[in-house]
């Protein structure tokens, strides 16, 4: 570290493994949102959060080295370990889908033209930005035995991708309000999102540790609980969403029949997740290595 006038910047933070890894995410990011802006596919829905993904993952990480080169964060009211570890499995999940969705939508086939050449390059880009943040969940997770960081833990990063996954859900919910089955089920994403994001945010602000009951124990019933509820819709969804209904030929894009097809496989996966979540949270409490 080298003493400054009146700040300490601290060199580590750049040239560290995570430092070089976020200094990847940060520069892969800004190629993403200029090449795409160059083109002009930032119209519409799915345009528009393709690009706030990497303007928002950009400004943050650029955030977030500003704050650790110059050790700036400890002044912060908050778990900085949590929040980094949260918001690296964040943008992972975010720059993974918009490296899915952009060329989905966006490149036509057959593609040729320079337009099309950078929306090519763009979706590489943002591969590889996903790749540099996916290093970054690996290099900050918590090693076995270590719970000091809650959110670099695996129960902890399984949170963030459970919460993720619920807000995936809902930007496909369509017509749900016909059938009391499929009212049951926009609960169960409802009431564990809310729980999850509550958990997330009182981790990251330091006020779990203020419960009058053991934290550990209660995360253990809740995952249980989840689990069963995830069960129930992953049961219900697609018996009211298909019972005695098939694919309309006239289903273009944005069909409400193929968006219950991504709700039900995307309610598999939450379901997958509170499973292995409620088994690592319950070795972390109850088989904790000596």
């Amino acid at each position: 570290a080298v003493t400054m006038a009146r700040a300490t910047v601290n060199l580590r933070a750049m040239t560290s493994w995570v430092g070089i890894a976020r200094l990847f995410a940060v520069v892969l990011s800004c190629i993403a949102f200029s090449l795409v802006a160059s083109t002009g596919d930032f119209r519409g829905p799915y345009g528009t959060w393709c690009m706030f993904t990497w303007c928002f993952c950009f400004a943050v990480t650029l955030l977030v080295l500003f704050l650790e080169l110059l050790e700036l964060y400890p002044k912060l009211p908050l778990s900085w370990d949590d929040f980094t570890a949260a918001f690296s499995m964040l943008a992972a999940l975010m720059v993974f889908t918009t490296s899915v969705v952009f060329p989905a939508i966006f490149i036509s086939s057959p593609c040729s033209g320079s337009k099309c050449a950078r929306q090519a390059v763009a979706t590489t880009v943002s591969c590889l930005c996903f790749l540099a943040y996916a290093v970054e969940v690996g290099l900050t997770r918590a090693k076995p035995g270590d719970i000091s960081s809650f959110l670099s833990t695996v129960p902890g990063l399984l949170k963030v991708f459970e919460a993720y996954v619920a807000c995936l859900i809902f930007s496909l919910l369509d017509t749900y309000n016909l059938e009391a089955g499929r009212q049951w089920c926009v609960a169960v994403y409802s009431i564990c999102f809310i729980i999850t994001l509550l958990i997330i945010i009182f981790t990251i602000g330091r006020c779990l540790s203020y419960m009058p009951c053991p934290l550990e124990k209660v995360l253990v019933g809740y995952n249980a609980l989840a689990l069963v509820m995830y069960l129930t819709a992953t049961v219900l969804w697609p018996l009211y969403s298909f019972r005695g209904r098939s694919r309309p030929a006239s289903c273009g894009r944005g069909c409400t029949w193929d968006k219950n097809v991504g709700i039900t496989f995307l309610t598999i996966f939450n379901l997958i997740a509170y499973l292995v979540d409620l088994v690592y949270s319950t070795r972390m409490v109850f088989i904790r290595a000596p």
